[in-house]
């Protein structure tokens, strides 16, 4: 959810119980606003917020004028201060696939794994115990990067895509129509696209370039696999089986959109 929307967006998240406190709504509106003037963020977006033992993490998302191009990711304990996190890796995924249960809450908390690892001493080669720790903040890397990966969604039409291939924010969106917002193929994966590229000329022969650069929805294994709902009328839910926590809100009408994770 975009920080210049934050107390709207929150509010359509709250509709599905995930909100959060006024002290926290408060702290994040001051707090993000100076996030985006500090790192020079075209937006900012509220990701979401995963809960600890001790303590719960708000993450926090910057952009650059390319909305497609690497974000920078940080995270707060106190929705006050922030913290960058490093990029994603594939050997940080790797690493964190062992680790299972609620996170700690604390950054430098470290996991213990044992995994058997081979030796070779002289001619002879046996397996070796050996305990391999975990930092907290790499396994927290990861997983937002999986989330985001997986079930990051954007509405159609609220990015456009320039011929010189940069994506911006489209100033001229109001919104999903009603004929429109109750399909998939209104959504789109927020990331750049995978699938797309394999499809033929053929089957990108109606789609306009401008806006659907990215993986629709409607095409996602298993089908169904998005269920929309409606709240009071002119309230939309988009939600993802895989990441129950996630849902991207939405407003009849309106451009705020709002995908949060809890």
């Amino acid at each position: 959810m975009d920080a210049d929307s934050l107390l709207l967006s929150l509010e359509l998240a709250s509709g599905s119980g995930q909100g959060l406190s006024p002290d926290r709504r408060a702290s994040l509106l001051t707090s993000l606003m100076l996030v985006k003037r500090d790192y020079r963020f075209a937006r900012v977006l509220f990701w979401g917020r995963i809960l600890g033992l001790v303590a719960d993490y708000y993450i926090a998302q910057g952009l650059s004028e390319d909305q497609l191009a690497p974000r920078k990711t940080l995270y707060s304990l106190n929705c006050t201060e922030w913290s960058l996190l490093p990029p994603a890796t594939e050997e940080m995924a790797t690493q964190t696939a062992v680790v299972n249960g609620r996170f700690m809450g604390d950054p430098s908390h470290e996991y213990e794994h044992t995994e058997l690892q081979k030796v070779n001493e002289g001619e002879k080669v046996f397996d070796e115990e050996v305990v391999v720790q975990i930092k907290e903040e790499t396994r927290l890397v990861s997983i937002i990067d999986q989330i985001d990966k997986a079930v990051a969604i954007i509405p159609r039409g609220a990015l456009f895509k320039t011929p010189f291939g940069v994506t911006h924010v489209n100033r001229t969106f109001e919104g999903l129509p009603l004929s429109e917002i109750r399909k998939l193929s209104s959504y789109f994966h927020f990331r750049e696209a995978v699938d797309l590229k394999n499809k033929t000329l053929l089957e990108k022969a109606d789609l306009d370039p401008s806006l659907d650069f990215m993986d629709s929805l409607e095409y996602d294994i298993p089908k169904g696999n998005r269920p929309l709902s409606s709240g009071c009328g002119i309230d939309f839910q988009v939600r993802a089986e895989g990441q129950p926590t996630y849902l991207c809100p939405l407003r009849l009408g309106l451009r705020t959109w709002a995908g949060m994770t809890s």
